[in-house]
């Protein structure tokens, strides 16, 4: 069993309390439920209070807990008729990333998942969720297929980072992710894509555009991890839990940046409490978004897709600099105008405009 985190300890230690007063009383014959149902409602009430405010770098740490569902929990619970597929028919199979054909909620679909591995050994063959371009290339070669026989495709997420080993490097690794970005953002079929733990940089893009981008509540996904983030602004990894906050990678922060569209609620205290129910809700939202999208003709859906990454990012500096600063912020604070105060920024300025060339003809006069 997993040591507890350090802000997970005082729930640990109710638990045991919990533990310890239930042997005493088998052991001594005596009923002590009124101090055991009291100590309960002192953990579900400290549970609530920890697990509603956790900071970034607190997510993170959840998101990456061994116990957490993978993808091969996935298919091996709610993937039927799972069919997998080897190879990339350049280089070989990389195993870091799953792909093969199944039944979801009665839907046909194409999967495509990263994987980390179980135990020591499987770790080491799937090099830590970390793929080759190899994986990538292979990923893309059975996106293709799904879009030769309409198959919509479901990604689901969880890697570190794609491997930046020389190996990897001499093979093509930077070309594999962005051939898939620019596939990707023009594959004639449904594709949504879920991250379920650790969305790191480029290793998660590689599979990661889609129509629509969901996140379980306890994932995320960075440029970055914080760790590098950390040693490359303060010249120390220790700086990770404030990296994680100015990275700004909570399903929230990507929510109100327009990065992802939805947040996939988890059990209380992180998939890796109850899995089982956890991989229900993902099923459920996995077969509510194919129902939505299959209903989407496949012109409009490509072109919105389209639409949403062109968008992504985007930052309207002059029209900013027109509106200035907005009163009641404090200094430092970055406000994006509304489309309204742009709109009279600039209406205000070609005021402004005529009213001096209307002064100069007076004066000409």
């Amino acid at each position: 069993m997993q040591d507890p985190l350090e802000f997970e300890q005082p729930i640990k230690d109710v638990e045991k309390k919990i533990e310890d007063l239930k042997k005493f009383s088998e052991q001594m014959d005596v009923d002590l439920s009124g101090s055991i149902d009291e100590l309960r409602k002192q953990l579900d009430v400290l549970k609530r209070e920890i697990y509603n405010k956790l900071t970034p770098w607190q997510r993170v740490q959840l998101a990456r807990n061994p116990g957490r569902p993978d993808t091969m929990d996935m298919i091996g619970t709610f993937v039927e008729k799972f069919q997998e597929l080897h190879g990339d028919r350049f280089f070989g199979d990389d195993p870091a990333i799953i792909c093969g054909t199944g039944v979801i909620g009665g839907h046909k679909v194409m999967f495509i998942g990263q994987r980390k591995g179980k135990n020591t050994k499987e770790r080491l063959r799937c090099n830590f969720g970390s793929p080759h371009p190899e994986g990538y290339r292979k990923a893309l070669r059975k996106m293709k297929l799904a879009e030769k026989f309409h198959l919509p495709v479901v990604c689901l997420i969880n890697t570190p980072g794609a491997y930046p080993g020389i190996g990897a490097e001499e093979r093509g690794q930077a070309h594999a992710i962005a051939e898939n970005i620019f596939e990707m953002s023009r594959l004639r079929t449904p594709v949504m894509c879920l991250v379920i733990g650790e969305g790191g940089s480029g290793g998660a893009l590689g599979i990661g555009v889609g129509d629509r981008l969901g996140i379980m509540e306890n994932a995320y996904f960075s440029v970055i991890s914080p760790e590098g983030c950390a040693a490359i602004l303060w010249k120390s990894s220790d700086k990770a839990p404030r990296a994680a906050e100015v990275l700004k990678l909570t399903p929230k922060d990507l929510i109100a940046l327009g990065i992802f569209d939805d947040i996939v609620p988890e059990p209380l205290g992180g998939a890796h409490t109850n899995p089982s129910a956890a991989m229900e809700t993902i099923k459920q939202y996995i077969v509510k978004t194919l129902d939505e999208l299959k209903a989407v003709p496949i012109d409009q859906l490509v072109e919105r897709r389209y639409q949403k990454y062109r968008h992504i990012g985007m930052f309207i500096e002059e029209q900013q600099a027109r509106v200035g600063a907005v009163p009641g912020k404090a200094q430092g604070d970055v406000v994006l105008p509304t489309p309204g105060e742009i709109a009279a920024a600039e209406m205000g300025e070609g005021q402004a405009v005529e009213e001096e060339e209307d002064v100069k003809q007076g004066k000409d006069e």
